[in-house]
């Protein structure tokens, strides 16, 4: 019994079908094994290999599998139904099969080694793109990628390149020719009723209009798939240069949604805060942070990864504007903190280590001491959180916070609590 590829499509009529999947128990106890009797068919109507689905099987419910492709006895340990697998087989037909834009599965696997990448083409409808190589089964593609259809399809050409030479020479005259073509019978003259039809291309300029938007919209494809199949380093710079070309014609301030949607385009978003932060800020970075507010927010919004670019960027700031920007590292975390553009816990786990990723060990250790008091304050100020509202409040009208934007360092106060005067106490009611 047949099933369709795509089984939330209910068409009876629909193309892509595939056998359904026959799984058989073998074994008792800790030797228990399910084998996947007709993996091959299945794996064919998906033109996959059998490997693929199988391994696919085992990511998902954390047991080995085994293959033994001699005798086509595909294996996943343990017991399992094959309603259980067939509805995991839909998990892999979305992930790895069907057409993101078309939902076709006439898809072919790209994979590169190299650069740890796989790429997917779509057949019936053109488009090319880049797999979320995140899901474990993409390591086992790396590692054994499908083998290339072009081989095996220029071994078919060949093939009745030489069945048809043999029948030329059957029927030809022996001559050495491939065959004497004169011998076939001319097509009969198309009725004149058809003359009329007319068979060229609409020459309207609304049809010439949607060709060119046609055309176009195939180009972004072609530019999109080729640029995310180019190196980090290269897409970064496309990048920086999005960037820059925006701050150059003076119109990044409103340009914060294109600038997003460039960074995901190239799949640079995390990496974002670093470019903007070389971009847009310099030794009026207080100032600057309130204006870039929202370009920030884009890209650090709940991303935690690309906070921790942003404190690379800062730090980068810094290393270019020492004299103006050192005393002022802890006012300047603040600022970031208070836009909503770093969190609590990324900022401890920047402090507890020292790192010359981006700047020089040296540096990166006064950076570090300039922005103890912050991280101090900050731990302390969670802490306090922590407590009960009543401590909370007490903490609050005994500790003051003091940031000053002429202050080198910051200060903590201690402002004692006012002792309220003695009045109505001391007041005798009989001498009024």
């Amino acid at each position: 019994m047949s099933v369709n590829v795509n089984r939330s499509v209910s068409d009876q009529f629909y193309r892509y079908k595939m056998p359904r999947l026959i799984a058989k128990v073998e074994g008792k106890g800790n030797g228990i094994k399910t084998v996947i009797v007709n993996m091959v068919d299945v794996a064919k109507a998906l033109n996959r290999p059998p490997t693929y689905p199988t391994k696919f099987f085992g990511c998902e419910l954390g047991a080995q599998t085994q293959f033994d492709t001699k005798n086509d006895r595909y294996i996943v340990n343990g017991s399992h139904e094959a309603n259980k697998l067939q509805d995991m087989l839909d998990g892999f037909i979305r992930k790895f099969v069907l057409c993101p834009e078309c939902d076709n599965p006439e898809t072919d696997l790209h994979v590169n080694p190299k650069k740890q990448t796989i790429g997917t083409s779509c057949k019936a409808c053109g488009y090319r793109g880049m797999l979320d190589t995140r899901h474990k089964l993409c390591t086992f593609i790396l590692k054994n990628p499908p083998e290339s259809n072009e081989s095996g399809s220029a071994s078919v050409k060949k093939e009745k390149e030489k069945k048809n030479r043999k029948k030329d020479k059957e029927n030809g005259s022996g001559s050495g020719e491939a065959g004497n073509h004169d011998n076939f019978d001319a097509p009969e003259a198309v009725d004149g009723d058809d003359d009329d039809e007319d068979w060229a291309e609409e020459t309207t300029e609304e049809a010439q209009r949607r060709r060119m938007e046609e055309i176009s919209d195939h180009a972004k494809n072609l530019t999109l798939s080729e640029d995310l199949e180019k190196p980090l380093e290269e897409r970064v710079n496309l990048f920086y240069n999005f960037v820059k070309q925006k701050k150059e014609s003076g119109t990044i301030d409103g340009a914060d949604k294109e600038i997003l949607a460039e960074a995901e385009r190239l799949d640079v978003k995390a990496m974002g805060p670093l470019i903007l932060s070389e971009l847009l800020f310099n030794e009026n970075i207080r100032d600057q942070i309130k204006k870039y507010k929202r370009h920030f927010l884009r890209f650090c919004h709940n991303n935690k990864k690309a906070q921790k670019y942003l404190l690379g960027g800062f730090e980068c700031v810094v290393k270019l504007h020492q004299v103006q920007l050192l005393p002022r590292v802890p006012i300047i975390l603040k600022d970031l903190y208070d836009a909503d553009l770093l969190e609590e816990d990324v900022i401890f786990a920047w402090a507890e280590k020292v790192s010359k990723k981006y700047v020089s060990k040296e540096l990166a250790k006064e950076i570090h001491a300039k922005a103890a008091p912050f991280v101090k304050w900050l731990k302390e100020a969670e802490e306090e959180s922590e407590g009960s509202e009543e401590e909370e409040e007490e903490d609050d009208e005994n500790v003051e916070v003091v940031y000053s934007s002429s202050a080198r360092e910051l200060k903590v106060e201690t402002v004692k609590p006012d002792t309220p005067e003695k009045e109505e106490d001391d007041i005798d009611i009989d001498a009024i």
